[in-house]
């Protein structure tokens, strides 16, 4: 690449990353693949055996480089080489000077090691004659081995592949004294954060800060040989000042390359905003905003994922939209055969037969480099682990740099412009520009917003054609997205990697705890337990680190009512369900926060029960439980409904997320809020009901206990211990010596 070449940091194969560092610069994370394809990658010259050392890292030498003085002497080698090849110093028989071919130099009748070997002798000899002219010529060492050296460098680069690269060093530069540079640094740091200063003014800076440093005595350059440095070093100054400083601020945390984005999945742009329309929450049905999550391709402009949030989206949230990013997005029953699959390269029947039916118009792939904001979401241990597992780069755009992040911040000013100030329930920009009732007029579900935004963009924006944004190789030809993605299938392939089901548990955050022998495992204060333990209860996991000899578990924040086992053998993944969970039907959805508010409420209270079978009644009166439907509006805030619509969307979100979900053991409704069904009505409002919920959860309970007290009675009688058999029988009987046996416990000898 451009600039000081990069050396291999670290390594490692097995899950192709590689870390590249650079004098002056911070180590580049990366991919193999990406380095494979990306259009800067080539072989510096700098470590390149096969050049000679003056042509390394610089443009190749020449003749012409050579000082005037070292030029007949390079000539002068060039003669012995044609005497050692042809026997003629001239190289052509025609221009034969006065007795050649020597004898010993003549082709027909020596060898060309037997001319060579000769040829070192006559030179070893003329330095023993003249030895001064011999080590001004630099002959006074040559070998049998520099003469092949020079024979080979001769064919290559000609005439010059004789001279010594010590003649064609690399030039220094000006020569600045360290006094100065340090002055020169120093008033950089300094202006940096002033206002503006000319070239002028810095010169004085220079000379103060020399003459009280260093003294009187320490010279400076002149004007004209500080200016030039400074633009050397520093390039021009003709920036603003606020631009000049970001510029600095970024360079500082940067790796200060260009990127060229050339493919798609080279960058993703990642962005979350609030949605500019009210929409109604699925479970009171009250008017709520939300927040809309693009990840925009950036060389295709492909909006390839996207998500609707109640709250603002977290690790997870991050981690399964660049899931969707990998997959492909399935068809849905209302939408036309002119939204399937039609790239060319790839069919969409192979596509179908990977994913089990058909496929819409939206591009899928692996994601290289993510860019972000720098939330705190994006800089957290999970999405670390999360870039890991994908193979992706997730990196923050640059301080004051809008331009990293400008094709997603130009989408959600489109999709604003196209379709958002239509709707009903459109905010606009500020407050200035709301309508009297923007929350009367919400009239579309979250649902229902997220299908019409999926429609659109699949069916609009994917084909809707480009403006300022033609690719450079064809700036004024008519493109759209799926265009530019089908050009690019054509030019560079397009790889099928469509990953496994099992993705969802391995973006999911871990929890390192260790198996207890009846109870199962505790993360958060709740147990877990399942039959896919039973093998390794009562064992240590042989894990070294700072989890020594615990399991790993993951666990979907959003849905605290099933963790996940890797088993350690078979790598099958395995559901562990809350013990606390009833055993039938189905209980209203919960999250960390309700789980918090559990245990401070126990705090308060100071229970300390048990089992999570005697949290169940608290955590349903906490949610609602006991409350009938008709005393909702009367007995619940708003926040408080939209906290509870929140923990719906969260747990039906995680729910459409797993892969295969189990309809007996889900903790939602049957049919995600986030799916439309025709035939609904159009506030599209989820019933509840907390009381048959509550009575069902209280039953589940009595049948546990009813279930462990006939399991207790049915237990075999227990050894009698040894008061027992002393009381069963006299101590003073004494039993025969023969024939006689024992009493059996508590009977007769």
């Amino acid at each position: 690449m451009n600039g000081a070449p990069w050396t291999v940091q670290t390594f490692e194969p097995q899950v192709g990353k590689v870390v590249l560092v650079r004098p002056d610069h911070e180590p580049w994370k990366t991919s193999v693949r990406q380095l494979m394809h990306h259009p800067d990658i080539r072989l510096s010259t700098r470590t390149r055996k096969d050049l000679p050392a003056a042509s390394r890292g610089r443009q190749p030498k020449g003749f012409l480089d050579l000082p005037p003085d070292k030029r007949p002497l390079v000539m002068l080698r060039v003669d012995h080489l044609r005497e050692v090849e042809s026997g003629f110093r001239s190289g052509d028989p025609l221009n034969a000077l006065p007795g050649e071919p020597k004898p010993h130099y003549d082709p027909h009748v020596t060898t060309l090691t037997e001319r060579r070997l000769a040829k070192v002798r006559e030179l070893r000899q003329d330095t023993v004659r003249n030895s001064d002219l011999a080590a001004a010529h630099g002959l006074d060492k040559v070998s049998y081995r520099t003469l092949i050296r020079w024979d080979l460098d001769r064919r290559r680069f000609g005439p010059v592949g004789c001279a010594d690269d010590r003649w064609l060093r690399e030039a220094s530069g000006r020569r600045i004294s360290t006094a100065v540079r340090e002055a020169i640094f120093t008033v950089r740091h300094e202006t940096l954060h002033r206002s503006k200063l000319t070239a002028k003014d810095r010169e004085r800076l220079i000379h103060q800060y020399v003459r009280e440093e260093f003294g009187k005595d320490e010279p400076v350059p002149s004007y004209e040989t500080l200016r030039v440095v400074w633009k050397e070093w520093f390039g021009s100054s003709g920036a603003r000042q606020r631009y000049a400083v970001s510029a600095a601020r970024a360079q500082a945390v940067a790796t200060g390359r260009h990127v060229v984005v050339s493919r798609p999945g080279q960058v993703v742009a990642l962005d979350t905003t609030v949605l500019p329309v009210k929409v109604r929450e699925q479970v009171f049905g009250d008017p709520v905003s939300v927040h809309l999550t693009l990840a925009m391709d950036v060389y295709t402009h492909s909006i390839v994922a996207f998500r609707l949030t109640l709250v603002s989206d977290t690790s997870v949230d991050v981690a399964m939209i660049l899931r969707d990013v990998m997959m492909p997005l399935p068809m849905r029953p209302d939408w036309g055969e002119e939204m399937e699959w039609a790239y060319p390269g790839v069919p969409g029947t192979v596509i179908a037969g990977f994913t089990g039916g058909k496929v819409a118009g939206l591009p899928f792939f692996a994601p290289e480099t993510v860019t972000t904001d720098h939330g705190s979401v994006y800089k957290n241990h999970h999405l670390i682990e999360v870039q890991r597992v994908i193979g992706a780069t997730i990196r923050p755009s640059r301080v004051l740099r809008p331009t990293d992040k400008q094709a997603v911040e130009r989408a959600f000013g489109a999709i604003q412009s196209l379709l958002f100030r239509i709707l009903p329930g459109y905010q606009g920009i500020d407050s200035s520009d709301r309508g009297t009732d923007p929350e009367g007029d919400a009239c579309l579900t979250v649902a229902e917003m997220e299908h019409l935004i999926a429609t659109w963009v699949v069916k609009i924006w994917q084909n809707r054609r480009f403006g300022s944004y033609a690719p450079s190789w064809d700036p004024a030809g008519d493109h759209s997205p799926n265009t530019l993605f089908a050009a690019s299938m054509a030019q560079g392939g397009f790889a099928l990697q469509i990953p496994p089901a099992e993705l969802y548990y391995q973006l999911l955050p871990t929890h390192r705890v260790m198996i207890h022998g009846r109870r199962g495992v505790k993360i958060r204060n709740l147990w877990y337990d399942g039959e896919a333990l039973d093998e390794w209860r009562f064992r240590l996991s042989g894990r070294g680190g700072t989890g020594k000899n615990k399991y790993v578990f993951h666990r979907d924040p959003r849905d605290p009512c099933f963790v996940f086992f890797q088993n350690p053998l078979t790598h099958e993944w395995h559901q562990l369900r809350w013990v606390g969970l009833p055993d039938e039907d189905r209980m209203p959805a919960f999250s960390d926060a309700r789980v918090r508010q559990v245990m401070r409420e126990l705090r308060n209270q100071g229970l300390t029960p048990k089992t999570d079978k005697d949290l169940l009644p608290l955590l349903l009166d906490l949610i609602g439980g006991n409350v009938p439907v008709e005393q909702w509006p009367t007995r619940l805030t708003k926040a408080q409904r939209t906290e509870h619509a929140r923990e719906e969307a969260q747990a039906a979100a995680a729910a459409a997320d797993r892969p295969k979900p189990s309809p007996a053991t889900a903790c939602v409704d049957e049919v995600a809020p986030f799916m439309p069904v025709p035939g609904r009505n159009p506030d599209n409002v989820v019933a509840l009901r907390w009381r048959e919920r509550a009575e069902q959860g209280q039953a589940a309970i009595d049948g546990e206990r009813r279930r462990r007290r006939e399991a207790a009675s049915e237990m075999p009688a227990a050894m009698s211990t040894l008061g027992q058999r002393l009381r069963g029988r006299s101590l003073m009987d004494l039993p025969d010596d023969e024939g006689e046996t024992a009493a059996e416990p508590g009977g007769q000898p």
